[in-house]
């Protein structure tokens, strides 16, 4: 397994737990604090755990804190791509899997992750962690993604 692949192996597993943790508090006040400090706790403790083959936790960092940033823009896209899915109603795995996804497409520097490169790897994360049709679903929604951003950099070419 690559290094950067395990490192997003990582990444999907922590926003797995930070996602299915903070879904347990009700209290919105809570939920702020306990989100960011819970969030830097599981990555920890993740990277302890399984990254014993990441030569660098800074790639796994970034991503998540990025994620983290643009959290409401990822999950605004995610509903605008796949509006008969609300996003509460995808699976927590292809939830967190397009939210990587979505950020190295969208968020992150394109000379880090060409897209395709990013595309391919959620679908690997998909069809690893997800169900039956996790890699179809993922590869829509991110497929969908991509070929908007192309037609906007064909028009800023223009």
């Amino acid at each position: 397994m690559s290094n950067r692949h395990l490192s997003r192996s990582i990444t999907m597993q922590s926003l797995y737990e930070w996602d299915f943790q903070s879904s347990i508090v009700q209290d919105v006040e809570k939920k702020d604090k306990f989100s960011k400090k819970e969030l830097d706790r599981i990555i920890q403790n993740n990277i302890k755990e399984y990254g014993l083959g990441v030569e660098n936790d800074n790639f796994i960092l970034d991503t998540i804190n990025g994620i983290f940033k643009y959290l409401k823009n990822i999950d605004a896209t995610t509903q605008r791509l796949a509006p008969e899915w609300p996003i509460n109603q995808v699976t927590i795995v292809d939830r967190n899997i397009l939210r990587i996804g979505i950020y190295e497409l969208v968020f992150s520097k394109r000379n880090d992750v060409p897209p395709k490169v990013a595309i391919n790897e959620a679908i690997e994360l998909a069809k690893s962690f997800g169900g039956n049709s996790s890699g179809k679903f993922v590869n829509g929604v991110l497929g969908s993604l991509y070929k908007e951003i192309e037609e906007k950099n064909k028009k800023i070419e223009k």
